[in-house]
């Protein structure tokens, strides 16, 4: 099992293609994935909002499948250390809290600014872009990454998806140093 740990906030949950890759990669062993109920219930109460097509039972099952994918993802008894915790969003503390319970290297957040870095070097961690975060996964083991990538991708049939539609997909959603380094290896994805 993997000894680098990430709390993965709601809004890097949110959207589909980035939370499956994100539990592609947590499955290979590059790194722990860590998350909560309260995460859950946060990126679930979001996408519904977005997404009225979509039931809440649909999503329940996401959910259920995620925690099975991903050995030891649940944080639990984080609760108490909220109250002590300062972040310029007070309504993000619970998310520190669980970080520092899970004993967590970085928090994977689209939200940098309310992760300061002032605060989070105190404890030891740090906050990452998702496109940071997957970057450095990809100059760690590229390999890995690139199966990881090819599976999601030929997991796509309704319908199908193209590398370069995936590529377009990924980097509307902001990750463009991910694609830019998997660009290097298109013919394996």
């Amino acid at each position: 099992m993997a000894t680098f740990t990430a709390l993965l906030d709601a809004c890097v949950l949110y959207p589909a293609p980035i939370r499956d890759l994100l539990i592609r990669l947590a499955r290979t062993g590059l790194y722990q994935a860590k998350w909560t109920d309260q995460i859950h219930d946060e990126w679930i109460q979001n996408l519904l909002v977005s997404r009225p097509d979509l039931t809440k039972e649909q999503l329940q099952r996401t959910r259920t499948l995620m925690n099975s994918a991903v050995l030891d993802c649940l944080v639990k008894n984080y609760e108490s250390l909220i109250p002590s915790i300062t972040l310029p969003d007070p309504n993000d503390r619970h998310v520190l809290a669980a970080a520092l319970r899970s004993r967590t290297d970085v928090i994977v957040t689209f939200n940098l600014k309310d992760f300061p870095e002032d605060v989070l070097s105190e404890y030891g961690i740090q906050a990452q872009h998702p496109d940071e975060f997957m970057s450095h996964l990809i100059d760690l083991a590229p390999g890995i990454v690139c199966s990881s990538v090819k599976h999601m991708r030929e997991a796509l049939k309704n319908p199908p998806y193209s590398v370069a539609q995936l590529f377009a997909t990924l980097e509307g959603l902001s990750l463009v140093q991910t694609v830019a380094a998997l660009r290097d290896y298109a013919d394996l994805l």
